[in-house]
C-alpha cells in the first residue's frame, strides 16, 4: 500500500512541477526570496492549478507515510522525474527520445535494486525531543548554508543551490509527518497538542518557497536534479537516525545499495537534462494546447458560446 501511494504522490509531484514552474517562469527578476513572488503566483491560474495539486501529493505522501517507512517512501518520490518527462511527451505529444527512455528505466531499475537489496524494516522509534532538536537543527543551517551560495554563481548554480535548500526542507516535513503518524496511533487526541503538526506547516511552507524561488532562479535542469536527489538522501538519513529504520548492509548488499544510489541518481540527472524538461512550454502555449484539445474533442458542428 506505501509503495502505491508513494508512486501517486510522485505522479502529483511531477503535474505540480510543471504547473508550479510555468506559474512563476515570468515573474520579475527582483522578487527572488521575496514574498511579492508567491503573491504573483497566486495571480497564476495555472499555479494555483498547481497548489491544489500540491496538496493532493501532500496527502498521498502523508498517508504513504503511515503504512511505510521514510526509507520507503521518500526514494520512491524519485519517480517524480520520469513522471515529468512521460506527461512532457505524453500531453504535448513531444515524441520520447532514447535519453528519456533510457533515463526512464535507469532512474526505475537504481530504485528496485536499492528497495530489493536494503529491505528496509523497524522504523517505528519515537524519537525524542533533543533528538529533534539536533536533526532540525543541522537540517536548518545546512538549508540556510545552500540559501546564502544563491548570491554568488550563474542562474543555473542559483537554481541548483534553492533546490538543494528546498528539498532539505521537504525531508524534514516528510520526517513531521512521520512523527504524527506515529503520534496518531497514540490517539488523535493528542496530535493537535503536540508540536509536530506546526513544525510541519512551517517546513512545508518553507519548502513551497523555495521550490518556487529554484524554479524562477535558473533553469529546471539544475533545480529539479538537486530536488530530486537530496530529499531522498536526506529522508534516509534521518530515518535511520531518528526513527530506527534498518537498512541491510550485510555482505555485498551495502555496496550494491550504494551503486543502486548512483545509477538512481544517474537516471535522474540524465532525464532532468532532457529537452522535455529544460524546455518546459509557457503558460500561454499551455493554455492553447488545453483549447485546442478541448476543440477536437467536441462534436463535430457544435456551436460554442461567444
Amino acid at each position: 500500500m506505501a509503495y502505491v501511494l508513494a508512486v501517486m504522490a510522485a505522479f502529483s509531484n511531477a503535474m505540480t512541477t510543471i504547473l508550479q514552474r510555468l506559474g512563476v517562469e515570468t515573474a520579475p527578476a527582483d522578487t527572488t526570496l521575496k514574498f511579492s513572488l508567491i503573491t504573483y503566483a497566486m495571480r497564476r491560474k495555472v499555479w494555483l492549478l498547481g497548489f491544489l495539486v500540491l496538496i493532493a501529493g501532500f496527502l498521498l505522501q502523508f498517508t504513504a507515510l503511515h503504512f511505510g517507512r521514510l526509507t520507503d517512501v521518500q526514494p520512491i518520490l524519485t519517480l517524480e522525474l520520469p513522471f515529468l518527462v512521460a506527461i512532457l511527451g505524453l500531453w504535448f505529444r513531444h515524441p520520447l527520445g532514447w535519453r528519456e527512455w533510457a533515463g526512464s528505466v535507469t532512474a526505475a531499475a537504481g530504485l528496485a535494486t536499492f528497495l530489493f537489496l536494503a529491505a528496509p524494516s523497524g522504523g517505528s522509534e519515537l524519537p525524542d525531543l533533543a533528538d529533534w532538536l539536533f536533526v532540525s537543527g543541522g537540517c536548518v543551517v545546512a538549508g540556510a548554508a545552500a540559501i546564502l551560495l544563491t548570491r554568488i554563481g550563474s542562474p543555473a548554480w542559483k537554481a541548483a543551490m534553492f533546490g538543494v535548500s528546498a528539498a532539505i526542507a521537504y525531508a524534514l516535513s516528510a520526517a513531521f509527518i512521520k512523527e504524527m503518524n506515529l503520534q496518531i496511533q497514540q490517539g488523535w487526541t493528542t496530535v493537535f497538542v503536540h508540536w509536530a503538526p506546526y513544525a510541519l506547516a512551517a517546513a512545508g511552507l518553507a519548502g513551497v518557497f523555495l521550490s518556487q524561488n529554484a524554479f524562477h532562479a535558473g533553469p529546471i535542469t539544475a533545480s529539479q536534479s538537486t530536488l530530486v536527489i537530496v530529499d531522498p538522501l536526506v529522508s534516509i538519513a534521518i530515518g535511520i537516525s531518528l526513527f530506527g529504520d534498518h537498512l541491510a548492509t550485510d555482505g555485498v548488499r551495502g555496496p550494491g545499495e550504494a551503486f543502486a544510489l548512483l545509477v538512481l541518481f544517474g537516471g535522474v540527472f540524465w532525464l532532468a537534462r532532457s529537452p522535455l524538461v529544460a524546455n518546459v512550454k509557457s503558460e500561454a502555449d499551455m493554455e492553447q494546447h488545453m483549447l485546442s484539445r478541448r476543440r477536437r474533442s467536441e462534436p463535430a458542428g457544435a456551436v460554442r458560446a461567444p
